[in-house]
């Protein structure tokens, strides 16, 4: 017997050819997911779920309008019926046009893409995971004082065929397994929370190798030890030093600070309803000291195991690697085929869509900030009075994406080049140029590592989406940091 996916994968091909309708192009693009996760608190399974979705999202153009209609169903009258669907739309939107589209929007593109995989899914059963799981719990209880313990495991398996009426076919397939686990520790009225990087953060294209690393022990024990340290910490000093930035928390800075305000689809105002807009504008390209001459920031989904790598956007654009900050300066937005042609401005390969039920609009994928030449020995040695933070906590950032402020987990105080002393409930505030215009040191090779966040939400209705960023240890002049006194 055929599996789902030996099934649809015949089927795009024929599902094409059976769409009639009187469009200038008509795009197919069929997607199946399928998600387990495994939840457990405390020692004990919480969750234990799977789920398999496939759709089909028909899209065409037809007078300069791309129109959209989608069908869980794979017969060939229920993609006919979603592509009449997808025509009435974009006829209905030729009236109101601010942009016609030409057929350079889908070019022809061919090829395929297949992320790497050293440990299968189906290597470990849900019973061998969960048992992983319930042992990371144990292993988080270091003492009494650790009144909460959670470790969950996350796996997506997805697959998308897309073909076109002008030649293009392209498959692509993606493995990824994200997980989490933390510890809450508790002395009176004081609570701590230490988790391995961050909500998530360890989220990658792969197995379960990602998982089950020869660090990963060694990890569970320094973050029970952690939550523990943080009880009887100072709070974080309220003053302006030096803040030095690990990449788990970097990660979160690039994404709301870079990431979102690139978006060309905010800076031309589709987004102000939901998400907000852009302190960026169209005449910034080029122009725009964003950052200090240290700051680089790459748009890569090439890099392998990164959450979001692909070789084609949702939209049939081949993948590239692009600078989007070269040296400080503004070169080129996080916006695909359509945005650029209604901006007129440099984008990327980022139409990318959550599921077979939504249509591609601007995401973020990889985005990086790449190394610098600065070691991690150094860059401590040479902070006077600082303070290193790691693992986001909390984040608040206004609708511009201009002025923020975010919490860590873990602070760490620097006095003369040397780490002295732990202080808990670490936060900064700053705005976004003033605060990359201070990157005054950027770690190098050695200090780079990769995380991901499979849940950045966009759009109305709403698109969750898997974003993988990288970035050395940072060091920014003159912040703004403060404690929870």
């Amino acid at each position: 017997m055929l599996s789902i996916s030996q099934t649809i994968a015949s089927t795009p091909h024929l599902l094409l050819n059976h769409i009639n309708v009187a469009a200038d192009w008509v795009g197919l693009r069929v997607v199946k997911n399928t998600m387990t996760c495994r939840r457990v608190r405390d020692g004990k399974p919480e969750e234990n779920s799977r789920q398999v979705t496939y759709g089909a999202m028909v899209e065409v153009l037809s007078q300069g309008q791309l129109g959209y209609g989608a069908t869980s169903s794979l017969s060939p009258d229920a993609v006919q019926a979603a592509a009449q669907s997808a025509l009435v739309q974009a006829q209905s939107a030729h009236e109101w046009s601010l942009s016609p589209f030409k057929m350079a929007v889908r070019p022809r593109v061919v090829g395929e893409f297949i992320a790497p995989v050293r440990q299968a899914l189906d290597s470990m059963t849900p019973r061998d995971v969960n048992e992983l799981l319930i042992r990371i719990c144990a292993g988080l209880k270091l003492s009494d004082q650790i009144v909460q313990t959670s470790a969950t495991a996350i796996s997506t398996e997805r697959e998308t065929w897309f073909v076109s009426s002008n030649g293009s076919d392209i498959y692509q397939h993606t493995t990824s397994v994200a997980t989490d686990y933390d510890a809450t520790a508790k002395d009176g009225l004081i609570t701590q929370k230490r988790s391995a990087n961050g909500w998530f953060a360890r989220a990658y294209q792969g197995g379960w190798e990602k998982l089950v690393t020869d660090e990963l022990w060694g990890q569970v024990q320094q973050v029970g030890e952690q939550a523990l340290e943080l009880l009887t910490a100072q709070d974080c000093p309220d003053e302006a030093l030096t803040l030095v930035l690990a990449p788990d928390q970097m990660m979160l800075q690039i994404h709301e600070s870079v990431g979102h305000p690139l978006e060309l689809d905010r800076i031309l105002g589709d987004e102000r309803n939901y998400a907000g807009g852009s302190f960026v504008k169209g005449e910034d390209f080029g122009r725009l000291t964003y950052g200090s001459p240290l700051m680089n920031i790459s748009f890569d989904p090439t890099v392998p195991g990164e959450l979001a790598s692909y070789g084609f956007d949702d939209a049939g654009m081949v993948a590239e690697r692009q600078l989007l900050i070269q040296d400080g300066i503004l070169q080129r937005g996080l916006g695909g085929l359509e945005s650029q042609m209604r901006s007129q401005l440099p984008g990327v390969a980022c139409a990318r869509a959550s599921s077979w039920n939504r249509p591609a609009t601007d995401r973020m994928a990889n985005l990086n900030l790449e190394p610098g030449e600065t070691s991690l020995q150094e860059l401590i040695g040479g902070t006077e009075r600082g303070v290193l933070m790691q693992s986001n906590r909390s984040w608040s950032i206004d609708d511009q994406r201009y002025k923020f402020q975010f919490g860590c987990e873990y602070g760490q105080l620097i006095e003369d080049g040397e780490i002295t002393k732990t202080v808990k409930n670490p936060n900064y505030r700053s705005t976004t140029p003033e605060f990359w215009k201070s990157l005054s040191k950027v770690g190098d090779r050695e200090t780079w590592e990769v995380f991901g966040t499979p849940m950045c939400g966009k759009g109305e209705p709403n698109q969750i989406i898997w974003v993988g960023h990288a970035s050395p240890v940072c060091a920014f002049d003159q912040i703004d940091v403060f404690g929870g006194g």
